[in-house]
């Protein structure tokens, strides 16, 4: 089965997000948790130093987590929502302590126009509301003011994500989105993906230092 065949595209482009339930070779599991911890940093030892609440893995030059990035259904997904030539930006490992992992609801946003920017989090456990996962407002990528700040009410609308390892959850930039408490101590390790379409490449490169990027970006997609 290829990628195009493992998700609705119009409702992906309709609701801005898709959950790719067992993308990740189960076999590849154990790697690629054992790639996330052994690329555990402290938290002021990176560029610019991570909040408090999460931990964070420096892994993106490991084999496992670059043929993640690669995997055919998510290329095909993050194509879907680009719409031209895109390439592999960014990964870093990210898991919420007990404790931590709330964010307000929020959009990352696209960088030159809507829909040039999408995130994966690729997910090495099982996730849900006993271990902080990701909660999202369906649809809420495409507002009329995208910079206008996100009225408490929208709590109501957002949808907390449940899922088992190997999922990965694909989403555009400017998805209302947020992580959520993890209120055990069950663990939660991801990686959080980024891609951005070809004209992004000069801003990412000037960037790139200051997000930590080992990785050569130079590869490029079609959608």
């Amino acid at each position: 089965m290829d990628g195009s065949e493992r998700f609705d595209r119009d409702q992906l482009r309709r609701d801005g997000y898709v959950v790719l339930r067992g993308a990740i070779p189960a076999e590849w599991l154990v790697p690629l948790r054992d790639a996330f911890d052994a690329g555990v940093k402290a938290n002021d030892q990176w560029a610019v130093p991570r909040g408090p609440g999460w931990r964070h893995a420096s892994l993106d030059l490991d084999p496992y987590v670059q043929a993640v990035c690669r995997l055919p259904v998510l290329l095909a997904a993050a194509g879907a929502l680009i719409g031209e030539r895109f390439f592999v930006a960014q990964v870093e490992g990210r898991e919420p302590l007990c404790g931590g992992g709330h964010q307000g609801l929020h959009r990352d946003l696209s960088d030159q126009r809507p829909g040039d920017t999408v995130n994966a989090l690729a997910f090495f456990d099982d996730f849900g509301p006993d271990n902080g996962a990701t909660r999202l407002i369906p649809g809420s990528h495409r507002p009329v003011q995208r910079e206008s700040a996100i009225h408490p009410a929208a709590e109501s609308q957002a949808v907390q994500l449940v899922g088992s390892a190997g999922d990965i959850l694909v989403f555009d930039a400017d998805l209302v989105h947020a992580g959520t408490l993890n209120p055990s101590d069950a663990r939660r390790r991801s990686i959080l993906i980024g891609y951005f379409a070809e004209p992004c490449h000069a801003s990412h490169l000037a960037t790139a230092h200051l997000r930590s990027v080992r990785m050569d970006t130079s590869e490029r997609f079609d959608p």
